[in-house]
């Protein structure tokens, strides 16, 4: 039976509660005399209120912002070929190479970026050591691009040079194409910095066998639905940047059979499944460009606040949302907190690079971690933070992933759509699980942890998307 007496009564007959937000010194000190406060997650926005007020006047953001994260999702990026970078890529011009993240003058240049940069060089021979291709940088006569301004993405450093093979992926639906190296391994690798003997003899045991194995047997199956590949892995327990293990099994699957009947020598075709048999990062270069091509189809959309680019350079963290086109909007990259391989610890850890948070910006990666729980066994913390980093994300993204899905959310699809406007006003940033390079070129892979991009990086891409707004 209902209470006659209205439902205010219940004020003065149930026991009081008190709501806290903000500071947690006021919730804490409640606790302390022995009451339980609600406690909630509330934050000021940080900094740039003006600016989200006149964003929420301008009519096209809700449609625009719809358009944006519809493309994203309805993206179907397939594996096409294997080709010479200098053959895929639009732009590649003579003595340039591309790199993770937003611009950077070498002069800027952080450890693991030179090394991977020097490198390259010695890789395509322009430099017989590691001094001279200093130099030749130092000089001007290497020109440093981003790989995002060529369709292109790289993990870590993210280095590119045009002799290295890169994966073709292409979506049909919006005609969109991505580009991406393959995955080397972990440990002493040239995308982490390193380039010693070893790095530059598998680069070149890569671009001789690796590539045109792959090559043919690509042509021989035909264009893979990598979206599809990603979509079992997730249920599989992988999240798609930091943990690939099913995605790297799912994929050698799919091609073995055309490998085998390659005709090539029965060695080869063993150390190529060998390898990526021992190489459980493997499908994160297959993933990455994937997710590029997705965030790409989502861009130039005037009015739309979500963003569709993050990258790393070793230096700085940067953004790019739809509704600015290629601009950059940047801050300090923070140093990654996490697990460290034997011999290395925090000191050793350069702040956070490389363009693999594009799987975030798809809606997986750290987004995806809580259908991951094992990744904090790679980049530390407890299985109820896989959890809880998931469940945040949805607070600052614009809808739920249509094809990637969380088992243990009840097939709950992951945030997709980072909305710049919504990190600002709930002061949470994104969730970013990476690996974690040495500070000193040539060092290589230290560990692996989680990272928090800049706040200012999307206070400043409001306030520029607050300078184009459209009132009705």
């Amino acid at each position: 039976m209902s209470d006659e007496r209205g439902p205010l009564s219940a004020l003065l007959s149930d026991e009081p509660r008190v709501v806290t937000a903000g500071v947690g010194l006021f919730a804490d000190a409640l606790a302390a005399q022995g009451i339980t406060p609600v406690r909630t997650d509330w934050r000021p926005p940080a900094g740039a209120g003006d600016a989200l007020d006149r964003i929420a006047r301008d009519e096209r953001v809700t449609d625009a912002n719809a358009t944006a994260v519809g493309r994203l999702q309805s993206a179907r990026p397939h594996l096409v070929d294997v080709r010479l970078a200098r053959d895929a890529i639009d732009g590649f011009e003579d003595g340039m190479l591309l790199h993770a993240g937003p611009p950077i003058e070498w002069a800027d240049a952080s450890g693991p970026l030179r090394g991977a940069i020097m490198g390259a060089l010695l890789y395509e021979g322009w430099a017989d050591e590691p001094e001279a291709a200093g130099a030749m940088v130092e000089r001007g006569d290497v020109h440093l691009a981003p790989c995002h301004e060529h369709g292109a993405v790289g993990p870590m450093a993210g280095v590119v040079s045009p002799s290295m093979p890169v994966y073709v992926l292409h979506d049909a639906e919006h005609d969109v194409t991505a580009f991406c190296t393959q995955n080397e391994g972990l440990g002493k690798v040239l995308r982490y910095g390193a380039f010693g003997r070893q790095v530059i003899d598998r680069l070149h045991w890569m671009d001789r066998t690796l590539a045109p194995l792959t090559r043919t047997a690509l042509r021989s199956h035909g264009p893979i639905d990598v979206r599809s590949l990603i979509v079992q892995a997730l249920q599989m327990g992988d999240e798609g940047h930091n943990r690939n293990r099913a995605g790297s099994s799912l994929f050698v699957r799919e091609i073995a059979g055309e490998l085998v009947e390659v005709e090539a020598a029965a060695r080869d075709i063993a150390d190529v499944l060998r390898f990526i048999n021992g190489n459980d990062h493997f499908f994160l270069n297959l993933v990455m460009p994937a997710a590029k091509v997705a965030a790409d189809a989502a861009r130039d959309i005037p009015g739309s606040t979500m963003v569709v680019a993050m990258a790393r350079n070793g230096t700085e963290f940067g953004i790019q949302c739809s509704g600015t086109g290629d601009r950059w909007f940047t801050g300090p990259a923070g140093v990654p907190d996490g697990l460290f391989l034997s011999g290395y610890g925090p000191d050793d850890a350069n702040p956070d690079i490389g363009d693999s948070t594009i799987t975030e910006t798809a809606g997986f990666g750290g987004f995806a971690m809580a259908a991951a729980p094992a990744i904090v066994r790679f980049v530390g913390g407890e299985v109820g933070d896989a959890l809880r980093y998931t469940m945040s994300m949805y607070e600052i993204t614009l809808a739920e992933h249509a094809a990637y899905q969380i088992p243990i959310l009840g097939f709950r699809g992951t945030p997709v759509g980072i909305d710049a406007t919504r990190v600002v006003r709930a002061g949470i940033v994104p969730a970013v699980n990476t690996g974690i390079a040495g500070r000193e070129p040539g060092t290589g892979q230290v560990g692996a942890g989680l990272v928090e991009p800049p706040m200012g990086c999307f206070v400043a891409a409001a306030r520029a998307l607050a300078d184009q707004v459209v009132m009705p």
